[in-house]
Order: C-alpha cells, then structure tokens, then sequence
C-alpha cells in the first residue's frame, strides 16, 4: 500500500474548540483531542473522516498547520442539495461538541518540485491552503488560481492575502502569487493563461467542483505523465463501472484460503459484508481511499479517483467499492 495513505484506523475522540464562519455557508472547524494530547501527524493534502452520527461518515481535507500536534482544522461548506454530512457539521459541531475522527489519510500528497500551480475551485482551497504554506516555506516558485461563486464565498481570502503580502514583502519583484476570481464580478478561471506550455520542472494541483477538475485535465492533457494532481469531493461520472459490461468472478482472500463469488451487480465490498468479512470503507465511491486493499493476482479493472496512471499499472493495490476484476479470479491480501 502507498506510503503516503497510511493512516490509523482508530478512531479519535474529539472535542471542538473553536467555530468561525469562514464564509458565506463554509464554517471552519478546530478541533482537539477529548484528552488534550497529541494528534496524528499530517502533511499537506491529507483528510480525515468524521464520524457523523446516524451513520454518516464524510471527508473533510485538514487546512490547517501540519506544525500544530495538539489541533486539526477542517472547513465544511453546506451543500443544500448533499447527503446531509454537512448539514449535521453546520447544524450540531458547536464548541465542546465531540466527534470522532479517523485519520488522517494522504491521496493528494505534495510532491518535491522548483515551480507549483495550484488551482482552487470554492471549498477546494482546503487542502491548497497548507501546500502553498508548504511551497513558500520550501522557497519553490508557487502561483494559485483560486475561483468562486462570489466573493463572499470564498473561505480564507483574508489569510492568502497574508501570504501574498509576506511574500511580496520578501521578494518585491516577483509577480503577484495569488489571484482570486468572483464569477459574479469577473467570469470563469482563466485556465489557459495560467496553466500556458508544459514545464518540466512544473507540478499542477487542482481540487473543486467536477467541471473545473475536467476544464484542468483538457488544458494539462500535452503535459508530462504525472505534472498534474487533483482531488475529488465526488465520484467523477466516467469512472463508474458499467453495469452493462460488469461480469463476476471469483475472489480469493489470502490469509483464510476462502474463496467468495463476486456477481455482476455486487462490488467486491458488498460481497466480502454479505460474507461476514470485516473490512475498513468509508465513502463507497472510490474517492477516499478507505478501502484499498493489497492485490496478490489478478487483471484489475479500476473505477477509483485515487490511484494515479502508475499506481493502476503496478496491480499492486485497488479501491474494492468501485473497482473490479477484469479476469476470473481475484486474490486479495485479506
């Protein structure tokens, strides 16, 4: 399993300490240990589930100080129209509330590079903000996009203009790093502008909405295999497995010798739960990289938004919520 999503399994007990709006329907969250203790580390890009009561379980990608071991910190825009995770973050996390957490996971990882373009769509600039942090410690050479609805709705422009102040301050001819975009006053991002020819010392990060991560993969498809990262909130639409093509096959777990039919209609998850197989999950979708699990052999066949072109060509490892067997038979490391 890649390094870079270990994470603990356990759950941990927190307590909010703090509440702010940070924008028109986004609430920022810091959060502490019950017992006033260290926290996990993290590094930029990483998330944590929240344990929601009634069985709700959301991601939620950590924006604060990876530097900070006693506090973790998380921003939840309400979505009218979600699964209603947020609405319970927005209605019921108050100050003293506990939740628990597990936690944290890395599938965005910042990668080493001399020169960084980061593009934040709304409530996308959560996992953004800790790598510009990250870049500007690290003296890379780092430009943000960031769009929204409104001006209004824009968490944390007052702490990235922080930043573009410090760096300025620091280094008065460079150009301005960060650019914020109101829709309502200026339009769409200008992609192409910002994203322009391919460099090879230049690595692309984008989180927000499907149709921005979509407009930032056609403007980076010339770029070098590998140059451009994102992150999704939700299941991207082509990755779903087709229902019309799916087959069964039989799966092997490992460790028991047991062997379990996995049917056309039935992901590999909901087969090993029919089973009596326990087994960690979380978002069903292939976005959160719960579920990854060790493949031993096997053709795959992947519908995650985590692995990345490499990581599916190796067969190493694969998202049983979503992903599948192309052959007749699974073995799994369980």
């Amino acid at each position: 399993m890649n390094d870079n999503r270990a994470e603990s399994n356990e759950p941990i007990e927190l307590v909010v300490e703090e509440r702010v709006d940070a924008a028109e329907g986004v609430v920022a969250l810091t959060l502490r240990s019950q017992g006033g203790g260290q926290l996990p580390a993290w590094e930029p890009g990483a998330h944590i589930d929240l344990l929601l009561d009634e069985g709700l379980i959301r991601q939620y990608s950590l924006c604060g100080d990876p530097q900070d071991r006693l506090r973790w910190q998380v921003a939840v825009l309400r979505e009218p129209d979600g699964r209603g995770g947020s609405a319970y973050v927005h209605e019921h996390l108050t100050p003293g509330r506990r939740v628990l957490a597990r936690g944290p996971r890395n599938n965005f990882a910042l990668r080493p590079a001399a020169r960084y373009l980061f593009v934040a769509g709304g409530i996308g600039i959560t996992p953004i903000l800790p790598m510009v942090a990250a870049a500007e410690a690290a003296g890379a050479d780092w430009h943000l996009l960031y769009g929204g609805r409104t001006r209004a709705s824009m968490a944390f422009r007052d702490q990235l203009a922080a930043v573009q102040e410090g760096t300025e301050a620091a280094a008065p001819v460079r150009t301005a790093r960060v650019r914020t975009v109101p829709q309502d006053e200026e339009g769409l991002l200008d992609l192409a502008g910002f994203l322009q020819a391919p460099r090879e010392d230049t690595l692309v990060y984008c989180c927000g909405p499907e149709p921005l991560l979509a407009a930032v993969e056609e403007q980076c498809a010339s770029w070098p295999a590998g140059a451009l990262r994102t992150e999704r909130f939700r299941a991207s639409a082509d990755q779903a497995p087709d229902p019309d093509t799916a087959t069964g096959f039989e799966l092997v777990l490992a460790r028991s010798g047991r062997k379990l039919t996995v049917p056309p209609d039935r992901s590999i998850l909901r087969t090993l739960e029919a089973a009596g197989v326990s087994v960690l999950y979380s978002c069903e979708e292939g976005t959160c990289g719960t579920c990854e699990t060790d493949v031993l052999e096997g053709e795959l066949e992947h519908h995650d938004s985590v692995l990345t072109d490499e990581e599916r060509a190796s067969g190493e490892t694969m998202m049983i919520c979503v992903s599948r067997c192309r052959g007749a038979e699974l073995v799994l490391d369980l």
